[in-house]
């Protein structure tokens, strides 16, 4: 039976360090505060599965753990299939006299590159005290130790020596998204990215971090593979890695999994595995989709794209899976329609109506969509208003209002305030904290992210939206008839394959891939 709780399984780790090694004197004062004795049959047990070439002890720590304590980390750990395929295309890529395991976890990748290049160097990186010490576990018990570094230490931060002969860099960069990342630490990505000519977005995940700092630590020759979250293929802080991988990380090949086959079974996630081999870009990119685990066969097949194709597209989706001939009379939706996101309110829970908006007047109070299910339920049009939340829509300047109005707006704001509502990000970055600014209604509205392809509603009600849905804005004035026909066209035509499709089904469809859809010209659509 394996440990129900962190203390127990720290305690497992120590005496399969403790069987193999000698402890060091931190690890010994910590077996003794944790826990005097250890099951020997546990032990033993333990020790044969790791042996055996599982990861007994990581996944009693994703147990303990459970994803959403993780998610903070972006510890996610790499089912076996991937790991073989990656670790087989560096064997086939060279024999390195270093492995390099960032973000190592438990050291899966970093075990199963040992097997493969049983002469080269180990470095570990792994932040997590706990982690590490599993990792160190599992690499005593396989009898690595002689071999191994173990950094416990933020890879973005981490040093290596020198060696003579190419570093492969391995493994599954944590993916925490920007929300969780420090100020500094973009700021620290910013100036990265820079360095190498690369402007980088603040939005971007942890993951893209690693890239970056990846190719500072390398040298040319050196090369490597990590499996990522596939979304970087189209967005727009993903322009940083497209630039790198375009240049001095040099892209050699991108495995992209079908979002059916969920590479991450405690996360909701795509996947990617991305090829490089430092200072030395070929002429092509080997792109392909991959529909299994099992069709892997060691990131061995693709369509080799030339480069100069890739690195003028700000979409790769489309290069791994080319969409069909655009249709003749056909246009992009984006040169018919602006499409925005809703407003941000920065705190729904003070700017959603409810009991504590009461005494406020109607004229501020704005029925407006909130949530995904109110046009997911509509069918084609949204006539009534009634069952819509409302949203506190204030001017930034209350003089704005009539008077009357003004003594039960102070005291709601005073309210608000009491609840924080002016410190958030978004209302102190607004013209007025308590000022939403909800965008004028849109005429049709669609739906940002479902289990299903999006709904495209005609808004009769003049219903403002959140940022749950997005509104499409005509360019040029569309009269009643060809709005009902675009909207029909839209929701018999759109496809969840059109959007971002993560794991489990999951489809989001952003502005710019809303704009992006091939839609007929409005007088096809009436004819």
């Amino acid at each position: 039976m394996m440990p129900a709780n962190e203390r127990e399984l720290i305690a497992l780790a120590l005496a399969l360090i403790e069987s193999s090694t000698k402890l060091t004197a931190p690890e010994r004062a910590a077996r003794k505060g944790i826990l005097a004795s250890t099951d020997k049959h546990l032990i033993e047990s333990t020790r044969a599965a790791i042996k055996a070439g599982g990861d007994p002890l990581g996944e009693a720590f994703s147990s303990i753990r459970p994803p959403q304590v993780r998610r903070s980390d972006g510890a996610t750990y790499t089912p076996q299939p991937i790991i073989s395929s990656m670790t087989a295309w560096a064997a086939a890529e060279g024999k390195p006299v270093r492995v390099v395991d960032a973000g190592a976890g438990s050291g899966r990748f970093l075990l199963a590159a040992a097997a493969r290049f049983p002469k080269a160097q180990l470095v570990a990186i792994e932040s997590d005290p706990v982690a590490a010490l599993i990792l160190r576990a599992n690499i005593a018990t396989a009898g690595l130790t002689a071999r191994a570094t173990i950094f416990v230490s933020d890879y973005r931060k981490a040093r290596l020596p020198k060696v003579q002969g190419p570093t492969l860099f391995i493994g599954n960069p944590p993916y925490v998204r920007h929300h969780q990342i420090s100020k500094d630490d973009k700021q620290w990505f910013a100036d990265a990215a820079a360095s190498f000519g690369v402007k980088a977005s603040k939005l971007a995940g942890l993951h893209i971090h690693f890239f970056v700092r990846t190719l500072q630590l390398a040298r040319p020759g050196d090369f490597g593979a990590f499996i990522t979250s596939a979304e970087w293929l189209d967005v727009n802080y993903g322009a940083t890695l497209r630039q790198l991988l375009a240049d001095g990380l040099g892209g050699v090949a991108l495995h992209v999994l079908d979002p059916a086959v969920m590479p991450f079974s405690d996360a909701t996630t795509t996947g990617a595995i991305t090829c490089f081999r430092v200072g030395q870009r070929p002429d092509a990119l080997r792109v392909r989709s991959v529909e299994s685990l099992d069709r892997l066969n060691g990131l061995s097949s693709g369509t080799l794209v030339p480069w100069e194709t890739v690195a003028r597209s700000n979409r790769w989706s489309i290069i791994v899976r080319p969409g069909a001939a655009v249709p003749a009379g056909y246009v992009e939706l984006g040169e018919l329609c602006r499409v925005h996101r809703g407003q941000v309110t920065g705190r729904n829970s003070v700017w959603i109506a409810g009991e504590h908006t009461k005494g406020l007047p109607d004229e501020v109070l704005a029925p407006t969509v909130t949530k995904a299910r109110d046009l997911l339920s509509a069918g084609d049009t949204l006539a009534d208003p009634e069952h819509l939340r409302r949203v506190v829509n204030l001017p930034a300047d209350l003089d704005e209002l009539e008077p009357g109005f003004l003594p039960a707006v102070r005291r709601f704001l005073k309210w608000a305030k009491a609840q924080g509502a002016d410190q958030s990000y978004i209302a102190q970055h607004r013209r007025a904290w308590w000022a939403v600014e909800l965008k004028e209604p849109a005429p049709l509205l669609c739906t940002y992210m479902a289990r299903r392809s999006p709904a495209f509603v005609r808004n009769l009600c003049d219903a403002r939206h959140i940022n749950i849905a997005h509104g499409l804005y005509p360019r040029e004035p569309m009269d009643v008839r060809t709005l009902d026909a675009l909207a029909a066209w839209l929701r018999q035509n759109v496809r969840t394959e059109s959007g971002r499709t993560y794991a489990g089904g999951l489809t989001k469809f952003e502005p710019k891939e809303i704009e992006r859809l091939w839609v007929p010209r409005p007088d096809e659509l009436v004819a």
